[in-house]
């Protein structure tokens, strides 16, 4: 696969029986790829597949235990970022390697000064020039800190290119982007595969893998189990490949009438980090059987917007009542008494991983489990195991958390708070860093709860997450709502516009 013109007679790199072992764990097992100028190639497989280990092998964060890497035909040795860099290879992670008070252009050529002086203005001309050729459009003045996500994104691949690399590996790079901001990051794409780039795409949105690459290969287990050209497959075949058997389709999502009032909130402020301001005069109602989405750009709020409902965080001002029940600035332990679920961002804090999963699974309500603080095991264990089977958690009671998959940790978590059938449900990024697999079964049981008459406020930076689950959204920007939009009825660029701060349309 190349771009148009005479086609090379080698790959530009080629990975030959690589593996690596991490102690029992075999993450690659013999694994070859080949990487064509002018194409994209999309790398898929769950967690824990071996994709992260494979691409730290290319970009020489790891040393492989055995196989070859060949640049041009040629034999190479990675033993840093640095000779694969050397060797025209780039990567641009989700979490971006820049220097936020710095300018585009200081960021940009930082590692690469060729000398103890820097010639800025030079250096910003060569910045400029290879902005407008790939049309990654930005001010080479701006610092870091007065750039959105999707502008930093951009800042990374230009600091690639002017390295001079011939190989970018993109890691997840639509994660927390607005869909116009996916728009141009796939016409810089193009743009780079038609100059004779070879671009590697690891992504779990299989939408995006199917319009984007040309070929495609799968990872399971450490091993490569199909490599594809992209049009000779489809998404349901990606996504069976990749769990090893049918990709069961998601459930349903049934109309049903909301009921009453289950969460009224009204001009809710709060601050968050340095006691900057993060929620202003927020105004919201959820109705039992219902899903609210919260959209928006990362760090515009949504993180103390959950935290505040969930009593992790006190409100400056504002009103919090659910199901009757005034919980503005009470802690997590009477928001829960009030019926209130709180699934938060981060799964690893919510649970103790040096615990069981029997102890982690009765945590917040010990009071159950015994007497004058004399817990009964005989019943914390009975909890386990019934929740255990209920909620299909690879695991048993006494396996610590921290050695179960993060699917497996999510599900620990939903079963602790779900169990309790609450009427109000506070969930933020329920399937960050899930596979295929554990996703479908995160979003089947938070419409199992909407069906059960659950009031439901999602959080989450994956909009087509979003638009499948949520009946209404609101858009958050600068910790005010910039938007309210029925689900069925939005426009995914009208909701791009109010992520990013447009005044709503009416």
């Amino acid at each position: 696969m190349t771009a148009a013109g005479d086609s090379p007679a080698t790959p530009v790199v080629e990975l030959r029986s690589i593996s690596k072992r991490f102690g029992d764990v075999l993450a690659n097992e013999g694994v070859n790829l080949s990487l064509w100028g002018g194409e994209v190639h999309g790398v898929l497989g769950e967690n824990g597949a071996g994709k992260t280990t494979l691409m730290r092998i290319l970009y020489g964060l790891s040393i492989p235990d055995g196989g070859e890497i060949y640049v041009d035909g040629d034999l190479a040795h990675f033993a840093s970022p640095k000779d694969a860099i050397g060797a025209g290879i780039g990567m641009v992670t989700q979490h971006f390697a820049l220097v936020r008070p710095m300018t585009v252009t200081e960021n940009i050529i930082l590692g690469r000064t060729g000398g103890a002086i820097l010639d800025l203005d030079r250096a910003k001309d060569l910045v400029e020039e290879a902005a407008d050729r790939y049309g990654l459009h930005v001010e080479p003045d701006r610092r870091l800190s007065d750039l959105s996500v999707g502008e930093q994104q951009r800042v990374e691949i230009l600091k690639a290119l002017y390295r001079e690399c011939r190989v970018l590996i993109l890691d997840e790079p639509t994660a927390v982007l607005t869909p116009q901001e996916i728009r141009a990051l796939f016409a810089t794409l193009d743009r780079l595969r038609a100059s004779g780039m070879a671009i590697v795409f690891i992504s779990h949105k299989l939408p995006e893998v199917m319009e984007l690459t040309d070929r495609v290969t799968v990872l399971r287990h450490g091993k490569v189990v199909h490599t594809v050209e992209t049009d000779e497959v489809d998404a349901a075949g990606l996504a069976s490949w990749m769990v090893g058997r049918p990709a069961a389709p998601p459930e349903p999502r049934t109309h049903s009438e909301p009921g009453a009032t289950a969460l009224e909130v009204s001009d809710l402020s709060a601050v968050g980090g340095l006691d900057l301001p993060a929620l202003s005069d927020v105004n919201f109602e959820v109705a039992a059987g219902e899903i609210l989405g919260v959209a928006g750009v990362s760090g515009n709020g949504q993180t103390e917007l959950a935290e505040v409902l969930s009593g992790m965080r006190k409100p400056t001002a504002g009103s919090i009542i659910a199901d009757g029940t005034q919980i503005a600035g009470k802690g997590p332990k009477q928001v829960i008494a009030a019926g209130v679920g709180r699934i938060p961002e981060d799964r690893h804090e919510a649970l103790v991983g040096d615990m069981s999963v029997a102890n982690n699974l009765i945590l917040e309500h010990l009071d159950e489990a015994g007497k004058r603080l004399i817990l009964d095991r005989d019943r914390i264990r009975a909890n386990a195991l019934d929740l255990i089977e209920r909620f299909s958690i690879k695991a048993g009671p006494d396996d610590l958390v921290k050695t179960l998959s993060g699917g497996n940790i999510q599900k620990v978590l939903l079963a602790r708070v779900l169990v309790r059938e609450p009427r109000v449900i506070v969930v933020s990024q329920p399937t960050r860093g899930l596979d295929i697999g554990a996703t479908a079964y995160v979003r089947n049981e938070l419409l199992a709860m909407r069906r059960q008459g659950a009031a439901i406020v999602l959080m989450s930076e994956d909009l087509d997450e979003l638009l499948e689950l949520s009946d209404r959204l609101i858009v958050l920007y600068d910790g005010r709502i910039a938007g309210r939009v029925d689900a069925a009825e939005a426009d995914r660029d009208q909701l791009g516009l109010l992520m990013a701060g447009h005044t709503e349309v009416a």
